[in-house]
């Protein structure tokens, strides 16, 4: 069966077809790097990262690109708060640090590069250059902006008519504008005070915050680039001027997609993105879940409460694009459908290491339910990456294990006598298919078929326990000594206020 996606440029659910056979170019619109990421951006993070999963799985190379937006008044907005940072790069740098190990802690693949926009300011000069030399961009007062009346297509992929579209940006802009819709490419001079002032947190002052934000040299005088173009520069700069795969939230259709298609295609001639998905909004109490409504759970506090698997197990009981709601109910559900999917691994892997697994018996109702999942995961992931059909395949192996194990047949033994039996190569058929269907969803199975036991974490422990004893008593040449030996076998050490952490090379 062919991998269908759902096209939003379209409407349709089409077969997948990529430029090149064997390679994939995906693009994510990433985080504007001015708040604690949350189960929001979790959510959409592991359904990209389901979707690079199965594109390897089906055998394609993946080219993942995925950005951090780190100039922004919301970021500058966070100049001089809790230690962040004193100006608007340091800030950028203390947030995407945190992202960056938040997206280790859930387990995702990493992308190719990480792009940032401070780093591309020069091929954002360059792409607006291009649109202003072929008349779909104008400048107005140090500013420029795009004219969306000079792009035919402008609207195809929101589905609106150009009459009906409001102004777009900052209220100052109109009378710098010819049109109401047109958007900014480039801003002259800094980050505006009120700008700023809308982002601060309540009973933070303001101070001169506005004044930590960077600006840089372009043709037209000082200043900063809109938001819009950046998406563009830097996905044309690391995967070219066609995507296969453009993905992002459903909240970014309008304006943001549909500027980036109108100024990519106005500048290459070529289409930008041939399929684009996107994630639908994660509920919390009836809204959304965003920063800006202050209605969120920070994904290191998620973490640190439920652990990698029932999250990931949480949010992929949801396709990527239907909306789920966040509650105690729906987690505690979550937690329930892992741990019965954790037991039937283990209780399976118990077994396969034990006498009782026998070689010459065959239970043809496990294996054929095993091979019908096998069935329904890869129908399910090739239908739009339906990860909450493909879920309830891997639960259904699960039932087959539970459902041979309580029934053991009945084997002769060598002295007359009669005990129960397994099937080996039906168990182990079942937590393989576990093992390699359940790191398509990232779930990650204590142990394997090898019967190795997993002893790495607790190892650690005890080493670290060491290191706390030998700090304690002013040892602490050799407490570093522990740290750097943990160190050079990939073992990551943080220190923190509640005691030491670690992270093993597995996790990563």
């Amino acid at each position: 069966m062919t991998l269908h996606v759902t096209n939003t440029l379209t409407g349709e659910t089409e077969p997948f077809e990529p430029q090149d056979p064997d390679n994939v170019l995906l693009y994510y619109c990433g985080l504007t790097v001015s708040d604690p990421p949350h189960l929001g951006h979790a959510r959409s993070w592991v359904h990209v990262d389901v979707m690079h999963r199965w594109l390897e799985y089906l055998g394609y190379d993946v080219r993942h690109v995925e950005n951090f937006t780190d100039i922004n008044e919301k970021i500058v907005a966070r100049v001089g708060e809790d230690d962040l940072g004193e100006d608007e790069a340091e800030v950028a740098r203390t947030y995407i640090e945190r992202t960056l190990s938040d997206m280790r802690s859930l387990n995702l693949l990493r992308a190719e590069v990480y792009p940032r926009v401070s780093e591309h300011v020069p091929e954002i000069v360059d792409l607006v250059e291009t649109l202003v030399e072929k008349g779909y961009a104008y400048e107005s007062n140090g500013s420029v902006y795009f004219d969306v009346t000079s792009f035919d297509d402008y609207g195809k992929l929101s589905n609106q008519e150009l009459e009906e579209i409001e102004s777009q940006g900052d209220p100052d802009e109109r009378t710098e504008k010819r049109n109401p819709a047109d958007f900014a490419l480039w801003k002259a001079g800094g980050v505006d005070e009120k700008a700023v002032l809308e982002h601060r947190h309540d009973g933070v002052d303001l101070g001169c915050a506005h004044t930590k934000a960077e600006t840089w040299d372009s043709p037209w005088g000082e200043g900063r680039p809109g938001w819009h173009i950046e998406c563009s520069a830097m996905s044309m700069t690391h995967l070219g001027e066609t995507l296969d795969l453009h993905v992002g939230g459903r909240d970014l259709v309008f304006p943001h997609h549909e500027n980036e298609i109108a100024q990519s295609e106005a500048a290459t001639g070529e289409v930008f993105a041939n399929y684009w998905l996107h994630c639908e909004l994660f509920q919390m109490d009836d809204e959304k879940m965003s920063s800006s409504l202050g209605n969120f759970v920070t994904v290191a506090d998620a973490v640190e409460q439920w652990g990698t698997n029932v999250l990931r197990t949480f949010l992929t009981a949801g396709s990527y694009n239907s909306k789920q709601l966040y509650s105690d109910e729906t987690i505690a559900e979550a937690e329930e459908r892992w741990e019965r999917l954790e037991r039937a691994y283990g209780s399976a892997v118990e077994v396969l290491d034990s006498p009782a697994a026998r070689t010459k018996l065959e239970d043809e109702e496990l294996r054929t339910a095993v091979a019908d999942a096998r069935e329904e995961f890869t129908a399910a992931m090739n239908d739009d990456f339906n990860t909450r059909e493909a879920q309830s395949a891997l639960l259904s192996i699960a039932t087959a294990i539970n459902r041979h194990l309580e029934e053991p047949a009945n084997v002769e033994r060598n002295d007359g006598g009669a005990e129960g039996g397994y099937d080996y190569r039906g168990l182990r058929r079942a937590v393989e298919n576990l093992e390699e269907l359940g790191d398509v969803l990232g779930l990650s199975f204590v142990g394997g078929t090898t019967g190795r036991a997993d002893l790495a974490g607790d190892v650690v422990e005890l080493v670290l326990d060491v290191r706390e004893r030998e700090r304690g008593d002013g040892n602490y040449e050799r407490a570093d000594e522990l740290r750097d030996e943990l160190e050079a076998m990939g073992i990551e050490i943080q220190d923190t206020d509640e005691g030491p952490t670690y992270r093993l090379p597995s996790d990563e």
